[in-house]
């Protein structure tokens, strides 16, 4: 059994694929995890590769009562809202926000794919297949581990309904391929409202705005280095915000780690991740409605956006 396997990643994409060889899943947004049953126990690890069973004891335990000898579960950790909506925010407080150490009690694991099953590596065989062994090990309804459902195979109009529900948007799947580690196409994905990962590179403080923190400003990847696309100054709670500007403070700089013009903020090196909603790029490539969702964790090996072209 492997200690890990690199996780397949879906490649954004504007449209949904037609076909018959392509099934679709809600887009959820938490934290892309493995789950491996041995003997031994069961273990949780983030996408690079922590181990954090520590931090989701009810996955754990979860995965340590399934009817099988050993395994890897592919899937999400996520908080459900009152819709059954994946909430991220709420997920980070559940662990405490970015560094923290509480244990996420009420998060669940959404499986969509099995790997590895009673000593027998499934990365081989066509995902359609693996899916239907996944469900059938996945019978008990409830718990802590569920079955991340189909939910059709016309792309266009299940993007259209998840975005009037105010989901994230879909994943598209080619049920006739391997398990294939890195974004290959083999898995992609549809957003209605565009996320990503940006670097902070500073702050504005404000003392009218929750926290105290007017706006981020962030930094997008173009080729080897940073590039400032704007900030964001919506999204904070009186407490997330206030969290974020101690753990900025704390790590502050004198000079900016890339050219964001003449500000008065408090400059941080491009260490922590914010994940950031927007609707468009100005034609300077700056950000445009730009709202905060939250960190990710370094172990949760957040991306931070790679611009490939000129953003115009």
């Amino acid at each position: 059994m492997p200690a890990r396997i690199e996780p397949c990643l879906a490649l954004l994409v504007s449209k949904p694929p037609s076909g018959p060889q392509w099934s679709f899943e809600v887009k959820w947004d938490g934290y892309r995890l493995a789950v491996h049953k041995e003997p031994t126990g069961a273990r949780v690890i983030t996408r690079g590769g922590h181990d954090w069973t520590d931090r989701f004891p009810a996955i754990a335990a979860a995965a340590g009562h399934m009817d099988c000898d050993t395994m890897i579960l592919d899937g999400e950790a996520v908080v459900l809202d009152e819709q059954g909506r994946s909430d991220f925010g709420a997920l980070q407080q559940s662990l405490g926000g970015r560094g923290g150490k509480r244990l996420a009690g009420d998060a669940l694991f959404l499986a969509f794919d099995l790997l590895y099953l009673n000593g027998h590596d499934l990365t081989r065989m066509p995902q359609s297949e693996r899916r239907a062994m996944l469900d059938a090990i996945l019978h008990v309804p409830g718990g802590s581990i569920r079955f991340s459902e189909d939910i059709g195979d016309d792309g266009a109009e299940l993007l259209k309904t998840a975005c009037g529900l105010g989901l994230e948007g879909i994943i598209g799947k080619n049920g006739d391929k391997p398990y294939r580690s890195g974004r290959l196409g083999d898995w992609v994905k549809v957003k209605c409202v565009q996320s990503e990962g940006f670097a902070i590179v500073g702050y504005e403080p404000s003392r009218n705005a929750l926290g105290g923190i007017g706006r981020l400003l962030l930094a997008a990847r173009k080729g080897d280095s940073l590039v400032y696309v704007g900030g964001v100054g919506t999204g904070f709670t009186a407490r997330s915000g206030a969290a974020l500007r101690r753990q900025l403070d704390a790590i502050a700089i004198p000079k900016p780690a890339i050219d964001v013009g003449k500000r008065k903020a408090v400059f941080v090196p491009p260490t922590i991740v914010a994940e950031v909603e927007f609707r468009a790029w100005t034609h300077d490539g700056i950000l445009r409605h730009a709202s905060f969702k939250g960190t990710r964790d370094s172990a949760d090996s957040g991306d931070v956006f790679r611009v490939e072209v000129d953003i115009r």
